[in-house]
């Protein structure tokens, strides 16, 4: 594996000390480090320099620069750039899904699926770039011209997480060059040679066209730099990504300058199982939902709900797939669940199965820490399963492990919907079943509450073409496809006179 790691840094012309700030390809040294563990094997990466304040204002001064220049390239200009980035991610793919697998844990084929996601995002900037469009209004003033357009806002500040350490930041940065921004990037410090690898690539394709070099800019450290990006005034819109605890924090701070936010936060997404279910396609949704990226992702399905009368079929069939589930490294394809980011999550996982139990929840599928040997920090687990209710603490809070708790409900599908919708979070939502009046009212204004609803698919695998978000303590903010692309530009509305006279607005008089 070191062998492997090692071709894989040279490929991607990582060291074992790496700087941790960029403008473009050009690196800046500092004194402060951290290091990159695998959770795979607990061996360090490589070391990472961190963001100093001197260093950071430097990046914003830049960005700010450069993002005067780029304002005035054409969008379809712009959109050229990023099909070369598209292009130069295609040739480090695999490359690229290995470290992504490494650093962070999840499966390769995941991780390919992750960069895939990127390469994605950057076809459909590219179209997107020639179709940055406004509206024409009639005008009630005769010889009156009303419409509306688009303008860049400026400089985007992008904080990600951990789970998605490549992908998150593609929708931000891909979007928003098109628009016409900058961009700062602040990754998750668990992943940053993620990042670095990211940014090596979009520094040499900005190099190669001539472009100011602060198109692109990378920042590495903790959640006060975080907060930095937050308050500052020269950043106009924060696109922030994580819990919501983290996102309040990101809302107040960016609200008090009045900046703009793109919020993605917290998910505890349901699955709602009805008596007329294809069971073919419910046990893979809800097995591959509840511990894809082992738990891990934002859309994970983290609460079943099954109608009573399949309560028993699905636990027995739950405890048949689980018992087959092969744990260990992500980089063997025929492993299914990989390790959680580090032991800190470990610890997390096991006091809440803790609490679990004390409020009354019971084991279906008993998860626990996997043994591993001395050299791993011991970030394997066993998934669990319990049985539950919806009002209970537990239940109610984001877990980001794999953790499932089953929901039974009685009666008809109104009943599931309102347990779905009795959480704070309303990220993704899915109902399996073969009823028209069952699906349809799911997707109804008095259905499902989030941001995303599903139809016979699980909660997680969202495509790109699709805007991603979620409502209430989700953020509300939407990223990625339809037209979010709106929320990186400033909306203007022009009326243009071409009379003789100056007929005002609603008939107003004014004669002098």
């Amino acid at each position: 594996m070191n062998k492997k790691l090692q071709t894989v840094q040279a490929n991607l012309s990582i060291t074992s000390i790496e700087k941790g700030t960029a403008i473009g390809n050009e690196w800046f040294s500092s004194a402060n480090i951290i290091t990159s563990w695998s959770p795979i094997n607990g061996e360090a990466i490589a070391n990472v320099q961190l963001t100093s304040k001197q260093q950071y204002k430097k990046v914003v001064k830049e960005a700010v620069s450069a993002q005067m220049y780029w304002q005035t390239i054409t969008a379809p200009k712009r959109g050229d750039m990023v099909r070369q980035f598209g292009d130069a991610l295609r040739t480090k793919k695999d490359d690229l899904a290995w470290l992504l697998s490494y650093e962070m844990g999840k499966s390769l084929q995941e991780a390919k699926g992750e960069v895939q996601e990127m390469i994605d995002i950057c076809e459909f900037a590219v179209g997107l770039s020639r179709q940055l469009y406004g509206y024409t209004m009639h005008s009630e003033r005769t010889e009156h011209r009303m419409y509306e357009q688009y303008h860049p806002l400026g400089v985007v500040g992008i904080i990600s997480a951990f789970n998605f350490p490549m992908a998150v930041w593609s929708w931000n940065v891909a979007l928003a060059w098109i628009c016409g921004n900058t961009c700062i990037w602040k990754p998750s410090e668990k992943t940053p040679l993620c990042a670095i690898a990211c940014q090596k690539i979009i520094g040499e394709v900005l190099e190669q066209n001539n472009l100011p070099k602060a198109i692109s800019c990378l920042v590495i450290g903790d959640k006060q730099l975080g907060k930095r990006i937050a308050q500052d005034k020269h950043i106009n819109l924060v696109s922030a990504t994580g819990s919501s605890k983290m996102g309040k924090s990101v809302a107040v701070a960016v609200a008090e300058r009045f900046g703009k936010t793109i919020l993605e936060l917290g998910g505890n997404n349901a699955m709602i199982v009805t008596p007329s279910a294809n069971l073919n396609i419910t046990i893979p949704a809800i097995v591959f939902g509840a511990i894809g990226t082992a738990g891990q992702r934002c859309t994970t399905t983290r609460r079943l709900i099954v109608h009573e009368s399949l309560l028993d079929l699905i636990t027995q069939k739950l405890k048949e797939v689980y018992s087959q589930l092969k744990i260990g490294s992500p980089l063997n394809q025929e492993n299914h669940i990989g390790p959680l980011i580090d032991t800190d999550a470990v610890k997390l996982f096991i006091n809440v199965l803790k609490e679990a139990k004390k409020q009354g929840a019971r084991p279906v599928i008993e998860g626990s820490i996997v043994d591993r040997d001395s050299t791993s920090k011991k970030c394997y687990v066993y998934p669990a399963v319990y049985l539950a209710e919806n009002n209970m603490e537990v239940v109610q809070k984001e877990t980001f492990a794999p953790i499932l708790y089953i929901l039974p409900y009685t009666g008809e599908v109104e009943n599931a919907i309102a347990i779905q919708n009795n959480v704070s979070q309303g990220l993704s939502s899915t109902i399996i079943t073969q009823s028209i009046r069952e699906s349809e009212l799911f997707l109804s204004a008095q259905g499902s509450d989030c941001g995303i609803a599903n139809v016979n698919i699980g909660t997680s695998g969202a495509e790109i073409g699709g805007a991603f978000g979620g409502e209430k303590e989700t953020g509300g903010g939407r990223e990625s496809g339809s037209d979010a692309w709106k929320a990186y530009m400033r909306r203007q509305t022009n009326t243009i006179n071409y009379s003789t006279d100056l007929p005002l607005a609603q008939g107003i008089q004014f004669n002098l």
